[in-house]
């Protein structure tokens, strides 16, 4: 099977694509994976360590081919503010939960959540629901993957959830940490 042998960056490629793939932005997020493109071309993404594959990268393959990430449309929601202030305040509140955003200048994008998004409101930020590629900053130092909360799990843990502790378990997924 064909490997890719190279992931280039956004915008540091510029010949024309073999072919594309969609994937959302768990599915970027990969070490090993045997993946096919939108035209049936088949390869093996074979890293180290997971990467995370943003919309617009592409993945040079042995032969070398190019094949054009593309973030999947996700359900996502636009946050904006009257000034930068209220918008770092927001930005603050979303850090603090450990909530995956991707950063956009004026505005941020989250994924749907109610009760974020009625947080958000009381904060003073404007939402708009919109539907695109979620591409959220990576974790410290740039890289990585952030874990937000999910609302819907017993946490389980006996300590206080204020963040002035360290706790190295994330958040988002379906079971107790006991």
């Amino acid at each position: 099977m064909i490997r890719v042998s190279t992931i280039l960056s956004a915008g540091a490629w510029s010949e024309a694509p073999a072919d594309t793939i969609t994937l959302d932005r768990e599915d970027r997020h990969r070490r090993r994976a045997v993946m096919t493109a939108a035209k049936g071309l088949t390869f093996l993404l074979d890293e180290p360590n997971a990467v995370h594959l943003h919309h617009g990268d592409g993945l040079k393959l042995e032969d070398g081919r190019i094949v054009e990430v593309l973030g999947a449309d996700e359900d996502l929601v636009e946050i904006a503010a009257d000034d930068m202030a209220h918008l770092v305040k927001i930005s603050w509140h979303l850090g603090n939960r450990h909530l995956p955003t991707q950063l956009m200048g004026s505005v941020l994008r989250i994924r749907r959540d109610h009760v974020i998004e009625d947080m958000v409101i009381r904060l003073g930020g404007k939402l708009t629901v919109v539907s695109a590629p979620f591409d959220p900053e990576g974790g410290a130092y740039g890289h990585g993957q952030t874990q937000g909360h999910d609302h819907g799990h017993n946490h389980g843990h006996s300590h206080g959830h204020g963040h002035s502790h360290g706790h190295d378990h994330s958040h988002s997924h379906g079971h107790s940490h006991d």
